[in-house]
């Protein structure tokens, strides 16, 4: 007999799970759901990476990740903030897909405060010379000196502060598919306006 979930077929308990899994990522960071896949472009130039979850907060409906202001998906985001997270967590058998509408934080309070709660070897990411994606004539860190040799003090990584950014997403719709023996389960949570859920055929 196949196990029993609570959000097999009830709407209410679908939403708390989703909830539960995102808030549980930005805190486990052994988490499936820690590092989904951030999509964001046009029809002309689709992109997607893998992102780190930094935030999530079901009553206001957001998600947040840092990112380096010289990346390649501000200027996308900037032209399109419709953008896209895929999840996938293996051992629940659960996938999001996630309709999102992006803000780009840039030294402002959010910013400062994501910043603090950086500590100083995981700020190796902003202190790269050239941004994300530069050609380099060699292999390379992007981290010079002291910096690729992570041998650098709080107060000495505090010059990254100028590359960082927070992308705050808004949440406009929950896709959640739950892939179990006894027949997939498929629903949308539509949060774009009065909240509404529907079934949908896996």
């Amino acid at each position: 007999m196949p196990e029993e979930v609570s959000y097999y077929e009830n709407f209410e308990e679908i939403e708390k799970k989703v909830w539960a899994l995102l808030n549980n990522a930005v805190k486990d960071r052994s988490s499936e759901f820690r590092t989904p896949v951030f999509i964001c472009g046009d029809d002309k130039d689709l992109d997607g990476r893998v992102v780190v979850l930094r935030k999530a907060e079901s009553e206001k409906s957001f998600l947040q990740f840092h990112s380096d202001i010289r990346s390649s998906k501000i200027e996308k985001i900037k032209k399109n903030p419709n953008c896209a997270i895929l999840f996938y967590g293996k051992e629940e058998k659960i996938q999001l897909r996630l309709k999102v509408n992006c803000e780009i934080n840039y030294k402002n309070e959010i910013t400062k405060t994501s910043w603090e709660k950086t500590g100083h070897v995981s700020r190796k990411c902003y202190l790269v010379t050239s941004g994300p994606g530069t050609v380099s004539e060699k292999p390379t860190s992007g981290l010079v000196g002291k910096f690729n040799d992570f041998d650098f003090t709080k107060e000495e990584s505090e010059q990254g502060y100028k590359n960082f950014c927070v992308i705050k997403c808004k949440i406009e719709s929950i896709e959640w598919l739950y892939l179990a023996a006894k027949g997939h389960r498929r629903a949308l949570i539509n949060l774009n306006g009065n909240k509404k859920f529907s079934w949908l055929v896996p």
